[in-house]
């Protein structure tokens, strides 16, 4: 049976994916803040804090006592937020960056030695990166940073697959936290998890 890890898998796009996994049959590990609301969804799940690499590698070690090795490795944590460059703390630039960028770091850093010869590494992009909207400036530099990121370790795993997924408008939490008005096309975070999983097929 093929197995799946799945970090942020509280959020929309990542409980999506979590489902569309079991349902598929794939024997899942979500990894989040807090792991109230998918217990029941996945097969095994921990709790880490993003922002902390500690907590991340011992989330790493506790998983590892129980699976041995992953076919997906999926990163769908993130946050965001809408200020600008003026008016934004240091804390809240961290925070977003930490979330979306570096938070993707620790945790492929301390799974890759999980990850089967042939694993399939998705991080979640997002196409505002390139549209770099006012008031998005931590969001849309943490997603950028993700997109080089992501090419450099595509060029030191060689053997493995790495996908950044770039989401249009997605229905998700997200969406409370920007002045923006969700659009009218927007897509369910369902979408977005088959597609994820459509990638890996």
């Amino acid at each position: 049976m093929k197995k799946a890890i799945i970090w942020g898998a509280n959020g929309g796009i990542g409980a999506a994916l979590l489902s569309e996994l079991k349902a598929a049959g794939w024997t899942t590990i979500a990894v989040a803040r807090e792991t109230s609301e998918i217990d029941s969804l996945a097969d095994l799940a921990f709790e880490a804090d993003f922002a902390n690499p500690v907590s991340i590698e011992q989330a790493v070690y506790s998983i590892s006592q129980e699976v041995e090795s992953f076919d997906l490795w999926c990163y769908t944590a993130g946050d965001i937020l809408s200020a600008k460059v003026s008016e934004m703390t240091p804390g809240d630039w961290g925070r977003i960056i930490s979330a979306n960028l570096s938070g993707a770091y620790a945790a492929i850093h301390y799974s890759l030695p999980l990850l089967s010869e042939e694993a399939h590494i998705v991080f979640l992009g997002a196409v505002s990166e390139r549209l770099r909207l006012p008031g998005l400036s931590a969001y849309a530099a943490a997603k950028a940073g993700l997109e080089a990121f992501a090419e450099s370790l595509s060029k030191e795993q060689r053997k493995k697959r790495i996908t950044v997924v770039r989401p249009g408008a997605v229905a998700t939490p997200l969406w409370e936290k920007v002045p923006l008005r969700m659009p009218v096309d927007v897509a369910p975070p369902g979408k977005i998890a088959r597609k994820i999983l459509e990638a890996y097929e």
